[in-house]
């Protein structure tokens, strides 16, 4: 870290911010984590155990595969900061835009701000396909709360892999190995997010094969799961929430999750502002239970899938103050 400060880095990720918050997803341009999807499914189809292998090499051969997805997605990373290096304009616009593409801060705000505007509208329905196109649970038969909780929670769970997750890696990448460092560790938190949401199910095909990858983006999304969900209470706090009852939500529920990482956001949230999410939903036509996150103080109401895209913003903001503190501190 000698030599090192936050203010080497500062210029890579206020541009990345700074475009995540213009453009949003990159939608109709080279995304990396298509190209991350097209190496996960190019070892798939060489990997995969063929017939009845799966029950005995399943999980073997899916610790393998992971290990060379991940492997492939640093040397891919690698290999275009390379290319990029020997101009030091094309090597930061190359680091910011892989940087600026790994995030999710803006787009988890697009994609639940449809709902939230047909709520308004009083369109349901509209608000239902809307919801459809984000969730995996079946939102024919959900009312106007059902409808809130779902996009609420998509906004605070996907808060951390999607936003916080990647910040602590680049910051963590950077303070191990520099600029190149941030990115590698970046696209490889990146490579194992993706691996999980292709692979991570506990489902025939991929309840051994899997195993690896569902596990290691609970290993990696661990630790800034709870930092993130502290930094969501003190965010709330900034914006007139009750931090007290956040915190106490937060300590009470954060473990009423299959996951060991999702109830984190979800109970900051729901403590904060006095709402309670989770609950059992129906999957593909089969009802699955879940117990409450946090207080029914009072019902959800469209307004909150704004407040938390209030709530993001302002833990995204104090979360890069945070680490870059850390980092000077260190340097």
């Amino acid at each position: 870290m000698q030599g090192m400060t936050c203010m080497d880095l500062l210029p890579i990720l206020g541009t990345a911010l700074l475009l995540d918050i213009l453009l949003g997803d990159p939608r109709g341009l080279p995304h990396p984590v298509v190209g991350v999807g097209g190496i996960i499914r190019f070892w798939e189809a060489r990997l995969y155990p063929k017939g009845d292998e799966e029950q005995n090499k399943g999980r073997r051969n899916g610790l393998l595969f992971c290990l060379v997805v991940l492997a492939t997605t640093a040397l891919c990373t690698g290999l275009l900061l390379l290319a990029a290096s020997p101009s030091p304009k094309v090597l930061f616009a190359a680091e910011a835009w892989l940087l600026y593409a790994a995030l999710a801060w803006r787009s988890l705000k697009d994609e639940t701000l449809p709902v939230a505007t047909a709520l308004f509208k009083g369109d349901l329905g509209a608000a239902r396909l809307a919801l459809s196109r984000v969730v995996g649970r079946d939102t024919d038969a959900l009312d106007e709360a059902g409808v809130v909780r779902a996009a609420v929670e998509t906004v605070a769970e996907n808060a951390v892999d999607g936003v916080l997750s990647v910040l602590f890696f680049a910051v963590l990448g950077y303070a191990v190995g520099g600029r190149a460092g941030a990115l590698l560790y970046v696209w490889i938190f990146k490579a194992a997010s993706t691996l999980d949401s292709m692979v991570g199910y506990e489902n025939e095909r991929y309840r051994n094969f899997g195993r690896a990858s569902a596990r290691l983006d609970d290993i990696l999304n661990f630790v800034p799961a709870r930092i993130g969900s502290l930094v969501m209470v003190l965010a709330g706090a900034c914006l007139g929430y009750s931090p007290l009852r956040g915190l106490r939500v937060l300590l009470r529920d954060r473990k009423k999750h299959k996951s060991p990482n999702s109830a984190h956001g979800e109970s900051a949230f729901a403590g904060l502002l006095g709402i309670r999410l989770g609950g059992g939903a129906f999957y593909g036509g089969v009802f699955e239970e879940k117990p409450w996150l946090g207080d029914a103080i009072r019902e959800p109401s469209p307004e909150d899938i704004l407040k938390s895209h209030a709530l993001l913003d302002a833990s995204t903001a104090l979360f890069v103050l945070l680490l870059l503190a850390v980092l000077e501190g260190l340097s």
